[in-house]
């Protein structure tokens, strides 16, 4: 096995026993970045120069690949957009500082949907990235190039951020394991912001325990952050040992039986996850949701809501694009705004600021509020009944690039995982095993309540174990 292909788990024991260095497995993933990034696009920036010289201070520590949202000191932060071209951030984000405690570095950075505003990181101002197991499709979004780099073994994990999916749903196409935690376990402290109610970090690894080690580095109260509660945080890695799904009760939300437009294969292949955690002594128990078919409704206001509040700060004034064509202060921002933003990003910022206008504040805006608290409601009376809730992670496998044209369309990719975004709680894709034409990977999500992570990643490690890690479901399929 080549370093490269190891996980956070597997790279921990033999840097304990000295069989290799941190700098040892910075290199082999600088190699296989250098024979594999043109082809699949996962990287944005890769200074091995500088995570040579992290991991020369700290030869025990793992490398770990940063969605491009994510503040590091000294490195750039473009969030995917042209808006942000030659700005380096001055300060470290708290996810960074606290992976940097626990033994991580960071070491490259990934592509993504541009302000994270996607679903297959073609939204990208930057590069192009391509699925791995397919590279004429899309690796997903707006974590896209997280998924592709561990899905394709260019990194040994990698931190996403999740806002409606954005986590999951990559993680499903790319044949890994992605948490999205509850809202409020994780700091958002200097993490680019896109909706502040719904955005969260969280690890995209190669299998269960290498997500409870990330996740048990990331996680924790921050003053920055006034958001982050101050419950302890548990040994994650701990919580898996005689993981096992016996009398643990799981529901299957009525609602989601007949959705429109779910893929044969990915309800083939989420019918047998749910036929393998009966087998293995879960009760399946029917739950209901009735107020889930508002969520995409519901999100594509408030999300857009907030995101046009959080970019008004990309003016062109103090750092990032400014437009030489600008005569004075208001085509400044005009037509920096114009030059720097993409079609997606442009389209909700738009949205966003009509639904907050006088007027219309009223009928959208606090009326979305008013049913996300029913969302989270239904959560709630949901897992008075069961431990977890098991659903498809992505109503399809990973499309063609350029295949879907229509922004509905793309949207509905988030079908899924919208809903638990809402409600603010814990929620983790999967992966369940292969279309049988194309070899597509899909993931199924596994739900819990808010800060019950301990027990998503319990229940997510016995479904592992009778289903296989990443690595292994993958075979020949894997690149």
């Amino acid at each position: 096995m080549e370093l490269f292909e190891l996980g956070i788990r597997e790279a921990r024991e033999g840097l304990a026993k000295g069989e290799f260095s941190a700098e040892d497995i910075v290199r082999s993933v600088a190699g296989r970045v250098r024979e594999k990034n043109g082809e699949i696009g996962a990287y944005v920036t890769f200074d091995e120069e500088a995570a040579l010289a992290l991991a020369k201070e700290n030869p025990k520590a793992v490398p770990v690949a940063v969605k491009d949202l994510i503040n590091v000191k000294g490195q750039p932060c473009t969030c995917g957009s042209k808006i942000l071209k030659g700005y380096t951030s001055p300060y470290d984000a708290t996810v960074i500082s606290n992976m940097k405690k626990a033994g991580f570095i960071p070491a490259g950075r990934v592509n993504m949907d541009e302000f994270a505003m996607g679903s297959s990181t073609e939204n990208s101002a930057l590069m192009t990235t391509r699925n791995p197991y397919d590279t004429s499709r899309v690796p997903g979004g707006s974590s896209g190039g997280s998924a592709a780099a561990v899905g394709g073994d260019l990194c040994i994990a990698a931190l996403g951020t999740d806002t409606g999916g954005s986590i999951r749903q990559p993680a499903s196409f790319c044949n890994c394991v992605g948490v999205k935690p509850s809202y409020g376990r994780v700091s958002r402290y200097g993490v680019t912001a896109f909706a502040s109610s719904l955005d969260q970090v969280g690890p995209m690894a190669k299998c269960v325990d290498d997500a409870a080690i990330l996740l048990g580095a990331l996680a924790g109260r921050d003053p920055a952050d006034g958001t982050t509660p101050g419950i302890p945080v548990p040994d994650y890695l701990k919580c898996l040992e005689g993981a096992s799904l016996k009398g643990v009760k799981i529901g299957l939300p009525k609602e989601y039986s007949s959705v429109e437009g779910l893929d044969p294969e990915v309800k083939r292949i989420t019918e047998e996850a749910v036929k393998h955690c009966a087998d293995a002594g879960a009760e399946i128990v029917e739950v209901s949701l009735p107020h889930s078919g508002y969520a995409m409704a519901v999100y594509y206001i408030i999300a857009p809501a907030e995101a046009s509040a959080n970019l008004a700060r990309f003016d062109g004034v103090r750092y990032g694009h400014r437009s030489k064509e600008a005569k004075d202060v208001y085509s400044l921002y005009v037509k920096s705004r114009a030059e720097g933003f993409g079609p997606e990003v442009k389209r909700r910022i738009i949205m966003g600021t009509y639904v907050l206008s006088s007027g219309y504040y009223d009928a959208y805006y606090s009326r979305a509020q008013k049913v996300r608290t029913l969302i989270r409601r239904d959560f709630d009376e949901a897992f008075a009944k069961v431990d977890a809730i098991l659903t498809p992670c992505a109503p399809t496998p990973a499309f063609r690039l350029g295949e879907v044209q229509d922004p509905l369309t793309m949207y509905l990719n988030d079908l899924f995982t919208i809903p638990s975004s809402l409600a603010g709680v814990c929620a983790a894709s999967v992966p369940a095993g292969f279309t049988a034409a194309g070899r597509l990977p899909v993931g199924v999500q596994f739900i819990c309540g808010a800060f019950a992570e301990e027990k998503l990643l319990s229940i997510c490690k016995a479904f592992e174990n009778l289903t296989g890690r990443a690595r292994d479901l993958a075979g020949k399929a894997r690149p």
